[in-house]
């Protein structure tokens, strides 16, 4: 008996040390440039939401949470409107496949490409875990009929993160605690509706906060 339980153990640990060696899947080199992110904040951790567009090597929505002690920049994000970062160019795919990663970026108030103030330069940021990705392709056709997809952080944080239409559409982030009814599907006045409005249809949730709103990119051109 204790034979077959030998065995029978070794098989198992030999099961996870295949599953732990499996090598990963190549690069996408065509994911390799400049990915500006927008950084929020809740409690001391830090997230880095992509900026997506619909054209490669940008298609696709993608969060991650920081390890990160720097309490400067943990107070640039938390007390600021708006932060984003310019990297220094790497390969997206890297962090679409769920890798650790550490990059070097600047850091910005506002959007780096429209005025924003540089506030760090050259600063090393460690994006130690994923937790929401989504690529922009076979996307739905614009719409008035909305939807959420819900990021548990916490036992009762959560990031709504609006799924991306073709253009028109638009991208958007918003923070609910304590979650109480909470829809996930809803219809707008249009394909591209205001920021509040989005925010009233989020009213029953319970304690809400706006994270990030952006349509200029999902305009139709």
């Amino acid at each position: 008996m204790k034979l077959i339980f030998s065995v029978l153990l070794l098989l198992v640990q030999s099961c996870f040390a295949l599953a732990e060696d499996k090598p990963l899947r190549p690069l996408d080199p065509s994911y390799m440039g400049v990915h500006g992110m927008v950084l929020v904040s809740h409690s001391s951790t830090i997230y880095a939401s992509h900026l997506p567009l619909y054209h490669k090597p940008h298609d696709v929505q993608l969060i991650y949470k920081l390890e990160s002690k720097d309490l400067a920049l943990l107070q640039t994000v938390r007390d600021g409107r708006l932060t984003t970062i310019k990297p220094q160019p790497f390969n997206l795919d890297q962090l679409i496949r769920g890798d650790k990663l550490v990059i070097t970026a600047d850091v910005y108030a506002g959007h780096f490409e429209r005025g924003g103030m540089l506030v760090y330069e050259n600063m090393t940021l460690n994006f130690s875990k994923q937790l929401y990705v989504r690529k922009l392709t076979d996307i739905a056709e614009s719409s008035t009929q909305q939807e959420y997809d819900a990021i548990s952080l916490s036992k009762n944080y959560k990031i709504y993160v609006h799924r991306i239409q073709q253009a028109p559409s638009y991208d958007q982030l918003i923070h609910i605690d304590v979650e109480a009814g909470c829809l996930s599907r809803f219809k707008t006045s249009s394909a591209v509706p205001t920021e509040q409005e989005t925010q009233f249809k989020f009213i029953n949730c319970g304690s809400m906060t706006p994270l990030y709103f952006e349509t200029e990119d999902f305009k139709k051109h």
